[in-house]
């Protein structure tokens, strides 16, 4: 991160300083912010806010320590300098920090306005620990580029959560704004925003993109869709991108039938460079009528594309969970001391699920391909630990032993809900699934209806069947593994061994490598899982560290971009690695070829019976 001071913007902080205003009440006056993006100085935007009248002497404000959809602790305050508060004729009053993300403020009555300056994310990625996901992150380019997770700008006061806001924001004339904020009607002054929110959930809801690219816009049904893209060397615009996006988006509103969250939806891309100071954290976040993503702006189109339908169909299938069904942990969520809920298992995995369940049951990949992900994913789960109760882990994910097995909600979260979709399918024959239930939890619920979080599954279980209950206190409350082989056999599958592709360093989202941060966050070649025909053709083998690849040298930082570019090698691509062996130097070179591994994978019976077939066809196509 980059520390350095420098002289406020007196004209800015101080200007509409006049006469005192009303008490600040929820549905009275507003919360005036502003957000300069024109006058950046060394990398850093200047935020002030004007809360209106105190009537208490001292005043907290707050910058989130963790936001809805992140499931970690990312501490935003930490991005935050120069923080000072002013009274009504422009003196500074006296504050203290009280914690990483709140700041106290001495003799409210008299506040008049705070100001301090953001720097983002993106820069400091490989230089902390613990990173900001980046498509939860900021990122400040100036006269080129801004990415407004607003929830790293923007705070809020204590009690006033519930105050409407009114956003200005001032940016070059050439940058375009791609948000689901309500916008105020343009006034022809076009360095100029304003936007409007209800709550201070709405600031952080809607992610803003200022980008100098145009917007590609289409409509699925009645929902507009607006995809905006940031592509730093021009290699993608969002029209090139369109017509996937409006394939894909068409086939999930078929799947969804009648579950509608938003007239609106905005997809906001950030391609990075995966320079020493771009994003390196890839995959998206999600809103309620928007979603951020970020990925390499180096993947080939294919593969780009393959990328956008995975993640953005995650994230729009959460306008079902959490964002219209939820608990009240999520409805009253507290961003600076959160109580997390139970139910990731649906929150995540039932989204993880549909994600892939739509696309055979819409015709856009076969039945092959869907068992490969499925197979992907119980390979993948298997390196969590598969004997943590779900419901336990999901309350307790912002700490360790959770927090490292939060992936596995994308893996055997997904799979909870494969073994409870064939599992009610069984059951009702076939009329009744996953969706089905979500559709009725969404009736029941609803954006401004939470339930009651202990009480979600006894309600599922008087929805459906009393062997429901016994599925979701052995595998899912329990800490009793899934025999996935018992359910899929239902529907007339099991499994053998075959041969796939692979990615070089990846196996999915399962790496081939890891960090040792006990030896200088050394890279090393994992041990004790099998490794691809790239590695092993090479001569590779577990718990060689990498030293270099093509000269450069292997530490955290370089290997990401090495990875990212590794996804547009052909199998002549040449490269030279050097590893440590033990005590012994290894020099390894050649092309790279085509790398595969052998993998589990599910594939038919050799007979399915009637019940076996009826099933599968119930499953797979809806």
């Amino acid at each position: 991160m980059k520390r350095s001071t420098f002289a406020i913007l007196m004209g800015i902080l101080l200007s509409g300083c006049g006469a005192a205003k009303t008490l600040t009440t929820a549905g009275n006056t507003p919360i005036l912010a502003a957000i300069d993006l024109i006058h950046v100085e060394e990398d850093k935007v200047l935020v002030s806010m004007d809360p209106g009248a105190f009537t208490v002497d001292e005043v907290l404000f707050y910058i989130p320590k963790t936001v809805p959809g992140t499931y970690s602790t990312d501490n935003y305050g930490k991005y935050i300098e120069d923080f000072k508060a002013y009274d009504y004729e422009g003196k500074l009053l006296p504050v203290s920090k009280t914690d990483e993300n709140t700041w106290s403020i001495s003799q409210g009555k008299n506040l008049n306005k705070i100001a301090y300056y953001v720097n983002d994310t993106y820069d400091t990625e490989t230089e902390v620990e613990e990173a900001v996901f980046s498509p939860a992150g900021t990122n400040i380019a100036k006269d080129e580029n801004f990415m407004l997770n607003l929830h790293g700008f923007v705070g809020y006061f204590k009690g006033l959560k519930e105050v409407p806001y009114e956003l200005t924001i001032s940016a070059p004339a050439e940058l375009k704004a791609t948000t689901s904020l309500i916008q105020k009607p343009d006034d022809d002054d076009n360095t100029t925003d304003v936007f409007l929110a209800d709550r201070y959930f709405d600031i952080i809801d809607n992610p803003i993109l200022y980008t100098k690219s145009e917007i590609a816009s289409f409509k699925v049904n009645d929902i507009v869709v607006n995809l905006s893209v940031y592509s730093p060397n021009g290699v993608y615009t969002a029209e090139s991108l369109k017509a996937s996006m409006e394939k894909m988006m068409g086939a999930q509103k078929a799947f969804l039938g009648e579950i509608d969250g938003t007239k609106e939806y905005n997809i906001l891309l950030y391609l990075s460079t995966l320079d020493g100071t771009d994003a390196t954290g890839f995959g998206a976040l999600e809103h309620h009528t928007s979603t951020v993503v970020v990925l390499p702006e180096q993947l080939p189109r294919e593969a780009l594309e393959e990328a956008m339908i995975d993640v953005v169909s995650h994230e729009f299938f959460h306008i079902v969970t959490p964002l219209n069904v939820h608990s009240e942990e999520i409805q009253y969520f507290d961003f600076n001391d959160p109580k997390m809920s139970q139910h990731l298992w649906m929150y995540e995995g039932t989204t993880e699920y549909f994600a892939n369940l739509f696309q055979i049951q819409q015709g856009l990949i076969n039945k092959t391909e869907f068992y490969e992900r499925l197979m992907a994913k119980i390979n993948n789960a298997r390196g969590y630990n598969d004997s943590l109760s779900f419901t336990e882990m999901s309350r307790n994910i912002l700490v360790e032993p959770y927090k490292a097995n939060y992936a596995n909600v994308y893996e055997k979260g997904a799979l909870i809900n494969m073994a409870l979709d064939i599992t009610l399918r069984e059951l009702s024959h076939g009329e009744k699934g996953v969706l089905w239930l979500m559709k009725e939890l969404s009736k029941k619920y609803g954006k401004g209806t939470p339930f009651d979080d202990s009480t979600l599954i006894d309600e599922i279980v008087a929805m459906t069947y009393p062997e429901v209950r016994t599925f979701f206190d052995t595998h899912v409350i329990g800490n009793t593994p899934i025999d996935y082989g018992t359910f899929l056999s239902k529907a007339g599958l099991t499994t053998t061994i075959k041969e796939e592709r692979s990615s070089y360093f990846l196996d999915g989202d399962v790496p081939f490598i890891d960090v040792d941060q006990t030896a200088g966050n050394a890279i090393f070649i994992r041990n004790g899982i099998e490794l691809n025909s790239f590695l092993t053709t090479f001569g590779a083998k577990g718990g060689d560290v990498i030293k270099q690849i093509n000269g450069t040298e292997i530490t955290l930082e370089t290997i990401r971009p090495i990875i990212g570019q590794s996804f547009g090698w052909t199998p002549d691509t040449e490269i030279t690695m050097v590893l440590k062996r033990g005590e012994e130097e290894v020099t390894l070179e050649g092309k790279v070829g085509t790398p595969t591994l052998n993998v589990e994978t599910i594939v038919p019976v050799e007979e399915v019976d009637e019940q076996q077939g009826e099933l599968q066809e119930a499953w797979l196509k809806g």
